[in-house]
């Protein structure tokens, strides 16, 4: 049974649900649109300053943080690029010495009459007067002095000395070296000598010899301390004077001296030594 007390609060129930409802009516008739730009326009003005004022902050206090995890991760990168810079490096070394390796077996299969030992250069000359190379090979690997030492390029000199683990070679280069060669296609028969600036020039050419620039020069074989026809170089320029008995000339050789790693030296040449065959000059 209702008591008078509970008529107003049903009453009151009762408006309440009305005006709710004829609320939901006008909202979603779009009426309240513009009471609700009215209304919502200062709010959102200031939950938007609020939220970009937390940002600020935020910011400010994770910046030291940020910025120590990004020197971090930029010195993992730096690392990163070095390690792989030295494994390119590595990569182009194999590469090159593959590349020589290859040329040196074209080279041994091109001149089957020949045996060969490779070995590596492990020390060059720092005197401005003598032109050598030590390399990784000597007695132990059947080297004996005076065999001659070639590349894939021709050659470069021949061993002056011998240990049990390691050998000299005298380059052509050296002041005192001399090569008997011939030069193609004339023919003509020069000595190759050593300057102590490293060049190399021939001497001896018969003044009547048809000598060019680009003329190859080669080994003759005569004196016995080379086989014949193993590669020097090209004749670059010449000199020549009436008044003078041979002709001179220079030679560009075919390799760089300075760069020589890997060589090989042909073991079943034995130099001869004919010096006690010439005859003694007469003095005056």
């Amino acid at each position: 049974m209702n008591t008078p007390s509970d008529r107003p609060r049903s009453l009151q129930t009762v408006i309440f649900i009305l005006i709710a409802v004829g609320l939901i009516a006008l909202a979603l008739g779009g009426f309240l649109t513009p009471l609700s730009r009215i209304l919502l326009s200062p709010m959102v003005a200031v939950q938007t300053w609020v939220a970009t004022r937390f940002q600020a902050v935020q910011d400010i206090v994770s910046a030291p943080q940020d910025t120590t995890r990004l020197r971090q991760r930029n010195a993992e990168l730096e690392a990163e690029v070095a390690q792989l810079q030295t494994q390119i490096i590595e990569l182009q070394e194999q590469l090159a010495e593959t590349n020589v390796l290859s040329a040196l077996v074209d080279f041994a299969r091109a001149n089957p009459e020949n045996r060969y030992q490779g070995a590596a250069v492990i020390a060059r000359d720092p005197s401005p007067f003598l032109q050598y190379v030590i390399i990784n090979r000597g007695s132990d690997n059947g080297l004996r002095r005076g065999m001659p030492v070639v590349t894939q390029q021709g050659l470069i000199g021949r061993i002056a000395a011998v240990t049990a683990g390691a050998a000299r070679v005298q380059l052509i280069t050296d002041p005192a070296s001399t090569v008997n060669v011939r030069l193609e296609p004339s023919g003509a028969q020069a000595v190759l000598q050593g300057q102590i600036t490293g060049e190399i020039l021939l001497d001896m050419i018969p003044q009547e010899a048809n000598v060019q620039p680009g003329d190859l020069v080669l080994t003759s074989g005569l004196g016995g301390g080379y086989p014949a026809d193993i590669l020097i170089g090209q004749v670059s320029s010449i000199r020549s004077r009436d008044q003078d008995i041979f002709q001179r000339a220079s030679v560009q050789t075919v390799l760089d001296f300075s760069r020589i790693n890997i060589v090989l030296v042909i073991v079943n040449f034995k130099p001869i030594d004919i010096t006690p065959l010439l005859p003694t000059p007469i003095a005056p």
